[in-house]
């Protein structure tokens, strides 16, 4: 064998890849795949219909049912609790078991539950103890029960300082985000009120072509999700507040909007997320394109090939 086997375990597979390791007591039946380098921990049972990847660290007391697959270097946490039935009943099964899958990178804590079916994205993170019902963005980190959104992995927030009373527009703020900026506009107020102003083309840095409004946004949703290949866009809190993180591939970050003096521009190939939206939160976004549903990247795994090459090209022309 070119893997470590506990003399107190029992692996029945003949897939199991180099240098993993399989401790005391757990037991992975003949139809399991596992990669290379897992560190499989005590009393760990592991069915048929299970694809583990490489670098997978599996603490004790952890059951991986039919229909299971985690991909390289997931870390589950001791006594998770993954599902495959939403239904069960005793001798009666179904035609197939539900698939979930934790993409590369993810973390499950202690006594986590996953319940069937569900997509866990790469790079996030379930809390301990959390009832995960609903599948998980990449890089999101959700506690409790049930599990909701309270971050986002790597994400450090940003809440730019607010303006004064009647203050002139400042310089966008730039962020470590490629491209991405947070701009203050003009503020007037006095007895009769308050008024912000920007003008297209300078604070709003593109020509505007059409605009849309979210409203009445249930505080545990996220929208965005998406980035766009050639579409620039603006956003504001017109009313309330949104959370706004921005992604090339690279850095991350998360903004605050909570005042229509402020906003945020995010470029094109840009990985655009908002969430923590307060219950009277109105987001007024301008964009540069007419809607085209082709522009949209949608898969954060797609959209993370799609710069990494584009990175790469522009490094090879920089040494050219």
């Amino acid at each position: 064998m070119n893997y470590f086997l506990h003399p107190n375990g029992l692996c029945e597979s003949l897939h199991v890849g180099e240098g993993t390791r399989i401790w005391a007591f757990a037991h992975i039946l003949p139809g399991a795949k596992i990669g290379n380098d897992c560190n499989i921990c005590d009393g760990v049972f592991i069915e048929n219909d299970v694809v583990v990847g490489n670098k997978v660290t599996i603490k004790c007391g952890v059951q991986l049912w039919d229909g299971i697959t985690l991909k390289d270097e997931v870390f589950v946490g001791p006594n998770a609790t993954f599902t495959n039935d939403r239904f069960p009943r005793s001798k009666a099964y179904p035609a197939t078991f539900s698939r979930t899958v934790v993409e590369c990178g993810a973390s499950i804590g202690a006594n986590a539950t996953i319940l069937p079916g569900l997509h866990i994205g790469r790079n996030a993170m379930v809390g301990a103890g959390a009832v995960v019902t609903h599948s998980v963005p990449p890089n999101a980190i959700v506690v409790g029960n049930p599990a909701r959104i309270v971050g986002y992995a790597g994400a450090e927030t940003l809440a730019p300082r607010r303006a004064a009373a009647s203050t002139p527009a400042q310089v966008a703020r730039p962020s470590r985000v490629r491209g991405v900026c947070t701009h203050t506009f003009n503020v007037a107020a006095d007895l009769r009120g308050s008024l912000s102003v920007g003008e297209f083309e300078r604070e709003i840095p593109f020509a505007v072509k059409r605009y849309f409004l979210v409203y009445d946004v249930p505080s545990m949703d996220v929208r965005g999700e998406h980035a766009h290949r050639q579409c620039h866009q603006f956003l504001i809190a017109a009313r309330g507040s949104v959370h706004v993180v921005a992604d090339d591939g690279r850095n991350r970050e998360e903004f605050v909007l909570d005042r229509p003096s402020l906003g945020l521009y995010l470029p094109p190939m840009t990985w655009g997320i908002q969430y923590k939206y307060s219950t009277d939160a109105l987001l007024l976004v301008f964009a540069s394109h007419i809607y085209d549903p082709d522009d949209y990247i949608r898969e954060y795994g797609v959209f993370l090939e799609l710069v990494t090459h584009d990175g790469e090209s522009d490094h090879s022309i920089g040494e050219q």
